[in-house]
């Protein structure tokens, strides 16, 4: 007799239905990004108008800049989710890694002379340098000391880029030099080029944090986070793992802050302060910290918030309002802070994490209701039934 027919009607209505839309579901993820991907490499070829949200149809170079910046934050957004969500590293210097891409591709350009690709390469190499130079130190200490360490090496990057002017330009930036970037990447006529550009980094950034989050590694700074003590017991390096995952999320924001170079043209000292690295937790936060997903959310959400609540300040309307509510009304960053209040009061997980919660318990319900249709069958099957004489 085999497996399949020892088992009773209840046994055989779980493993059949069941066990195949659990197969088919794995890959509902997968299907669900390609289609995305599609549909954001189509967009610059498409007639589309959003009014209120973009500026002008998405086959315009304003919107298709503002969408560039939105998944390039996005792709900064990502790589600081892998610290936080799955490395559970809270850290204030992480935009010191972002400014090392942007200004290392353009120191790279600018003073070395090199072509676009080897300046990307040196930029993405230096800022895993600097990451594992602060991250070597950083990790000798966890929780809010550690916090306090990474802002140390923020602030400290923020002054020698402010302070050598001749290198970085200073306060006034860094601009790109042109001459050694490809010309299908300059200019506002080639705005849709750098828009694929930004959307194969955001891809890409994507990719690295999906590899991580699902290999051992990942697995070994989700133990960590939860609890050191018991990974340093079974003989493996938390401080290692960490370590690792601290280097690759830099590396990754450096890789974001070379697209953001492109796409700007040039870059500012707010690139390395710890006040972009403030804004990026907040876009992690909205999103829902430990989805990649939510983080993508976060960063696009924030960044079009950003700009179109910047418009939205100096409009008329806002201007004919009384004082007291004009004043407040007219700095977009206390609308963003009303919004994120707004979020951690009554969305305490974050989009992301809100729509899963109510994913799962609908779920929980299906199965609970599932079960009780099975021990019902099992109830009509195993009924003893009146045997006449």
């Amino acid at each position: 007799m085999t497996l399949r027919q020892a088992q009773g009607p209840a046994e055989r209505a779980r493993s059949g239905p069941q066990a195949a839309g659990s197969g088919i579901r794995r890959f509902i993820p997968a299907v669900v990004g390609t289609v995305l991907v599609a549909f954001m490499a189509t967009l610059p070829l498409l007639n589309l108008s959003l009014p209120g949200i973009l500026p002008t149809p998405t086959y315009m170079p304003g919107t298709l800049a503002l969408l560039s910046l939105s998944m390039v934050f996005a792709a900064l957004a990502l790589s600081y989710n892998l610290l936080l969500g799955s490395g559970g590293m809270l850290s204030f210097g992480h935009a010191l890694y972002f400014g090392a891409g942007a200004y290392g591709l353009g120191i790279a350009l600018e003073h070395f002379g090199v072509p676009l690709w080897p300046g990307v390469f040196i930029a993405l190499i230096g800022g895993m340098v600097i990451a594992l130079v602060t991250g070597a130190v950083s990790m000798r200490v966890s929780g809010i000391p550690f916090a306090m360490v990474t802002l140390a090496f923020a602030q400290a990057g923020s002054v020698l880029v402010r302070r050598n002017s001749q290198v970085t330009g200073g306060e006034e930036g860094l601009g790109l030099n042109t001459q050694q970037v490809p010309d299908f990447l300059i200019g506002v006529v080639n705005t849709r080029n750098l828009y694929w550009f930004t959307l194969v980094v955001l891809v890409i950034v994507y990719l690295v944090t999906l590899w991580v989050d699902t290999s051992r590694l990942g697995h070994l700074a989700r133990a960590t986070r939860e609890n050191e003590q018991r990974v340093r017991v079974l003989g493996l390096s938390p401080y290692r793992v960490r370590l690792i995952v601290f280097v690759i999320a830099a590396g990754l924001a450096s890789l974001a802050g070379v697209a953001y170079m492109l796409l700007q043209s040039g870059t500012v000292p707010r690139s390395v302060s710890a006040d972009l690295t403030i804004t990026v937790l907040v876009m992690v936060v909205l999103g829902g910290v430990g989805f990649r997903w939510g983080a993508i959310v976060g960063g696009v959400l924030y960044t079009l918030l950003d700009q179109r609540l910047t418009v939205l300040a100096g409009s008329d309307a806002i201007a004919g309002l009384p004082d007291v509510l004009r004043v407040p009304l007219s700095e977009p960053l206390f609308l963003l802070g009303v919004l994120f209040i707004v979020v951690v009061m009554f969305l305490p997980g974050g989009i992301a994490g809100t729509i899963d919660g109510a994913i799962r318990r609908r779920r929980g319900e299906n199965v609970r209701g599932s079960l009780r249709r099975i021990d019902d069958a099992d109830d009509a099957v195993e009924a003893p039934v009146e045997v006449r004489a």
